[in-house]
């Protein structure tokens, strides 16, 4: 009972709850992605939403990036401070541009996606991640070892 009340952070659980975070939200958000790559890599005309003036093919690739490419960044924990950044602004555009005059039922998923990407902008990969092997390895070369 008294570990219900525990204030104390158990920092493995966290790192594995940080990796089971970055894994699902990484595959999650690859089932958006990749029929946009798909769409892309089709060759055909491109219909896509073009909210600030770039064009649809170069919006379509943006989205792209930030749906494919930063996903599998997050999935790796490689550079996820850096990479959750595009992916927060996709999420932004889809709140209040694509489903901007739409109700919070429509919005719903696209602030869960945001919020989870909040919490990987400011607690990074965990130690269970790439970034944390650089980061070691990093430290070791400054000591000399």
């Amino acid at each position: 009972m008294n570990r219900l009340f525990n204030t104390n952070y158990n920092h493995r659980g966290l790192d594995f709850v940080l990796l089971i975070l970055r894994i699902s939200i990484a595959g999650l958000m690859l089932s958006h992605g990749i029929p946009k790559l798909e769409m892309l890599l089709a060759g055909g005309e491109i219909k896509f939403m073009d909210p600030i003036g770039l064009g649809d093919t170069a919006t379509l690739a943006l989205a792209v990036f930030a749906e494919v490419i930063c996903s599998v960044l997050i999935l790796l924990g490689l550079a996820v401070r850096l990479a959750v950044l595009p992916l927060m602004i996709t999420m932004l555009i889809a709140i209040f541009v694509a489903h901007g005059d739409e109700g919070l039922s429509e919005k719903e998923l696209a602030i869960h996606y945001l919020l989870t990407y909040i919490v990987l902008l400011f607690a990074g990969g965990g130690r269970l991640s790439i970034d944390s092997l650089i980061s070691q390895k990093s430290a070791k070369s400054r000591r000399g070892y």
